[in-house]
């Protein structure tokens, strides 16, 4: 692949997507791990330009993440359609395992979790119904054999679409396109010239990640692969980590590729990119969509909860009330610990960004503390926090800086220039004040990808108190 990628067309934490089209209409969806609501749907007429509808997973009953670790939860979800029903299978990783949900609306709502057997990660489904299919569904998914070493397979088994569930045999599928392949993983089948395609992702989701293609004229194999594996190399450039790739075929008949990639220089981690798809030979081959995508202000103030905004963990009830600005319940719960604190967050999109609200809060009692947060886990995370002494910036459990403050409102701020995070204050009609500067290199993602937002917390104590947001600015500095 001789050009590079541009823009992501899903910017900031938009990892493992996944797609399909009904008619003229695209769905995608991405993997979210940790965060509630899980498993955003995104709709599209042109694959470049994506909105919103919801998430598949928005209501407690559905997503048990009490506990989760730091980039487990929720791995590498696929959305397909069939005789009218969106179909969504997902792994709750260190959970229950496979698991699949369903809709006739994308919008939602979507069912309750229906568990399925089997192993592994990176579930997927395929639909047999083209022209020369015999009507049956199939799930794949990746597990692994030797975890230290990389090693893994494909297996797959028959799916039941009304029933939900597994039947009949399994089949190993693949296990890498050479000897000691490394992380054969996200796979997905296709229908392509009366064959069958199956596509997998190698090398680990870093800069070695990349896209591998075998086919077989039998959906249970054997499968051979392409003799020019991988078909989408690791790359090299303003993108790199490019794979976990899916297909769709247009209402034109061309076809299309969604991957993730990562721009390097700052912890926005894996986004999804797009990729035009040719054949030669029968296999793929994957061309860069190049587009720039605009990077639009936002600013919330908080009429409603917008669905862009995630809570770590799954909260068992709302913390928060919009109308009047965001309002925050001050809890005992706080992050560095396994819990669902006081948090809401929404990715940064981009690696250059300005981020202020303004922060109506009295602490009453000791621990008290609420403001800003720059947040990749509960471990790797800025706060920047109003309490009974003041304004201080925290690294974890460390203060890196403080100031005092007169009583009233304060506007927080935080410039972003890649890992440079300056933190700011000013009153609500005075002028932006410098605290501190971070080079936080530290803030380096696995899965996820660092998070603006929202915090308040009471340290351990219970408490009344609410801290209020008036609004959250998010900005872009002017591109040279």
């Amino acid at each position: 692949m001789s050009a590079s990628f541009a823009d992501p067309v899903l910017p900031g934490f938009r990892p493992d997507p996944s797609v399909c089209r009904v008619g003229a209409d695209y769905y995608l969806t991405t993997s979210t791990f940790e965060w509630f609501p899980g498993l955003p749907v995104f709709h599209s007429r042109d694959l470049v330009n994506w909105r919103r509808l919801g998430s598949a997973l928005d209501r407690p009953s559905q997503l048990d993440l009490d506990g989760c670790e730091p980039s487990r939860g929720l791995f590498a979800p696929t959305i397909r359609h069939h005789d009218g029903v969106f179909h969504l299978v997902c792994t709750l990783m260190d959970g229950r395992g496979h698991f699949v949900v369903t809709a006739t609306d994308p919008a939602g709502p979507w069912s309750e979790p229906q568990w399925l057997e089997g192993e592994g990660f990176d579930p997927s489904l395929f639909f047999d119904d083209g022209p020369d299919g015999d009507g049956r569904a199939w799930f794949t998914a990746a597990r692994a054999l030797d975890e230290a070493a990389g090693r893994t397979e494909i297996w797959m088994r028959e799916y039941l679409p009304r029933e939900r569930r597994l039947t009949g045999p399994e089949y190993v599928l693949w296990s890498g396109s050479r000897p000691g392949a490394r992380w054969s993983e996200a796979p997905h089948l296709y229908r392509v010239d009366g064959g069958y395609l199956l596509l997998t992702a190698e090398g680990g989701t870093d800069v070695d990640h990349s896209v591998v293609a075998a086919r077989a004229g039998r959906v249970t194999g054997p499968y051979e692969g392409a003799p020019g594996n991988p078909v989408l190399p690791p790359a090299t450039g303003p993108v790199t980590c490019t794979g976990h790739a899916d297909l769709v075929q247009t209402p034109d008949g061309d076809w299309r590729a969604v991957l993730l990639g990562v721009r390097p220089g700052s912890a926005i981690g894996r986004e999804t990119f797009l990729a035009r798809v040719a054949w030669s030979d029968g296999w793929p081959v994957f061309t860069p969509v190049p587009h720039t995508s605009p990077r639009l202000p936002v600013h919330d103030g908080f009429a409603a909860l917008s669905p862009d905004w995630s809570a770590l963990r799954t909260p068992r009830a709302p913390f928060w009330t919009t109308g009047d600005g965001l309002l925050l319940q001050l809890r005992p719960e706080r992050l560095g610990e396994r819990s669902a604190p006081s948090l809401l967050v929404r990715p940064q999109e981009h690696p250059d960004c300005d981020v202020s609200t303004e922060l109506h809060f009295t602490p009453v009692a000791p621990g008290e503390q609420a403001g800003l947060a720059v947040v990749i886990d509960d471990d790797a995370h800025l706060l920047l926090l109003r309490d009974a002494e003041g304004l201080s910036l925290h690294r974890g459990p460390d203060v890196l800086a403080r100031v005092p403050l007169s009583p009233g409102p304060v506007r927080l701020g935080v410039r972003i220039r890649g890992f440079g995070h300056t933190f700011v204050h000013a009153a609500p009609d005075g002028a932006w004040r410098d605290l501190a500067t971070v080079e936080a290199t530290f803030l380096t993602p696995l899965f996820t990808s660092v998070q603006l937002g929202l915090y308040a917390t009471s340290n351990g104590r219970p408490s009344t108190s609410r801290a209020r947001f008036a609004w959250f600015d998010l900005t872009y500095p002017q591109r040279s």
